[in-house]
């Protein structure tokens, strides 16, 4: 399992805010420029986070993103779900097209372990662990 590149830039952004969270506002240039992410494409990645009520907007001179919750609140199980991240993946690790409980490739069984064990750590780590 790969995360798509708008995942890994989520977060990304939501490691940094975490890890300079002093209750701060951050505007979306800023953050493009010190994270080196193309500014069209990161506030889309923002408008996301705060659609998904993990960081707040707010306009104006002294506006900009703040994170909703405390850090060790937010785990990378929400930025994920925000990204429309398919962390429940049904395609075959072989490239075989669907992989389920139904229709099983030769590594299935394998498979399914290291896959849950993946989804319970997306499930546990917050963004304080990560910052």
């Amino acid at each position: 399992m790969k995360l798509n590149t708008t995942t890994q830039y989520a977060i990304k952004v939501m490691s940094h805010m975490a890890k300079n969270d002093d209750n701060n506002f951050y505007n979306a240039k800023d953050i493009s420029e010190k994270l080196s992410i193309p500014y069209k494409y990161l506030t889309r990645i923002m408008a996301k986070l705060v659609n998904s009520n993990i960081i707040t907007s707010t306009r104006g001179r002294e506006g900009g993103y703040s994170l909703s919750k405390k850090p060790e609140q937010i785990n990378i199980i929400d930025i994920l779900k925000a990204m429309d991240e398919n962390i429940v993946e049904d395609s075959c690790l072989l490239g075989t097209g669907s992989c389920n409980e139904n229709k099983r490739c030769s590594m299935h069984d394998k498979w399914k372990e290291p896959k849950e064990s993946m989804q319970n750590m997306f499930q546990k780590t917050s963004l304080k662990d990560i910052s």
